[in-house]
């Protein structure tokens, strides 16, 4: 396995990371299986685990606690806070008050000391950039924490959180992790070049277009009755990606290689990408992964992709998982009162 710079940090992480969403009751609540999917990971040579506090509701971090005991040195261990973990309003979001709150417990669920990358899952739109930067930073000041983050951030966010700190002398974000696939490729646009101009670290989630890229799932046939049909219906069945696939799966096959092992060796061949995330519910899953570790596309096949889906462009459906602007989600910000709508 080679190991790439997680941005500036220094850090030296594996081109996979393993993404533990997959474990607990969510997908695999087999605590015993789900220790071997970790440790064969590592044993490969993968050294860097991506979980967050709401996966499970917290399993997911006592899983992966439990497999690292006696490892934990050779691991980087990255977790993501904001999700509610509770019915409490105050028991979510990026308030001092809870991030203080959340990253102890998501310390105890570890069982560590320590957390190498900890990230904002989504920016709150209700909290100042300052107060989540200077509670990260007095965070990395008291040792629990050695660096931090943030996932699917616009580039806009990204620039308003460097400027932020560089002018409160905060430190600043380090990372990003957004959805990156062939499938998906708008982050080219402004997201990756931003990151590369901030020397950031990025890791990719749904590498796989939320498991549309394992080939599994064909134009004309019934959609498999798999996980990821079951959270994601319209996403597995969306027409423009399943085009798509047509045209990759004949691609990948005079490559000499699967659909998934193109598309992972796809996202990590982009020069502003650290890592692509892969989530395993299965060690059968995980050994298929690993085993495209080797693939490395050439141009020729680079140029093909492009073609089939443009270069800055979103052909799958994220189905609300991406970031959603305020101005977008919130209709009250972009209607007048009813009395102000008219002209004249």
């Amino acid at each position: 396995m080679h190991y790439r710079t997680l941005g500036r940090t220094g850090i030296k992480v594996s081109p996979y990371c393993l993404g533990a969403m997959m474990f607990g009751k969510m997908a695999n609540a087999d605590h015993d299986a789900c220790t071997r999917i970790i440790h064969k990971a590592l044993d490969f040579g993968v050294n860097f685990i991506d979980t967050a506090d709401r996966y499970s509701d917290g399993e997911s971090e006592e899983i992966v606690g439990k497999a690292l005991k006696g490892r934990r040195d050779h691991v980087v261990l990255a977790t993501k806070f904001t999700g509610p973990m509770g019915k409490n309003p105050n028991q979510q979001g990026g308030s001092r008050r809870w991030i203080v709150q959340a990253v102890e417990g998501s310390l105890r669920r570890l069982g560590t000391d320590h957390i190498d990358l900890y990230q904002v899952h989504r920016m709150p739109a209700d909290t100042d950039v300052e107060e989540i930067l200077s509670t990260l930073t007095d965070l990395m000041r008291a040792g629990k924490i050695r660096t931090f983050g943030a996932s699917t951030v616009p580039a806009s966010d990204i620039v308003e959180a460097q400027h932020v700190a560089e002018r409160r002398g905060l430190a600043r974000f380090r990372t990003e992790q957004p959805p990156y696939s062939i499938l998906n490729r708008s982050i080219e646009r402004e997201v990756l070049p931003t990151c590369q101009r901030y020397g950031m670290g990025v890791m990719a989630w749904s590498p796989l277009g939320k498991g549309m890229l394992t080939g599994k799932y064909r134009k004309g046939e019934r959609t498999p009755d798999s996980l990821r049909a079951k959270f994601s219906p319209k996403a597995m069945s969306d027409a423009g990606s399943l085009d798509a696939v047509e045209q990759l799966i004949p691609l990948a096959e005079s490559a000499g290689v699967s659909l998934m092992h193109m598309a992972l060796a796809f996202v990590v061949s982009h020069p502003a990408l650290t890592a692509a995330i892969i989530g395993p519910r299965t060690e059968e899953q995980l050994d298929g992964l690993l085993s495209g570790a080797t693939v490395r596309l050439d141009d020729d096949v680079l140029d093909c992709i492009d073609a089939i889906v443009p270069p800055g462009v979103d052909v799958a459906p994220l189905e609300g998982a991406a970031y959603a602007p305020p101005a977008i989600s919130n209709s009250a910000l972009r209607r007048r009162s009813p009395d102000e709508r008219a002209a004249a």
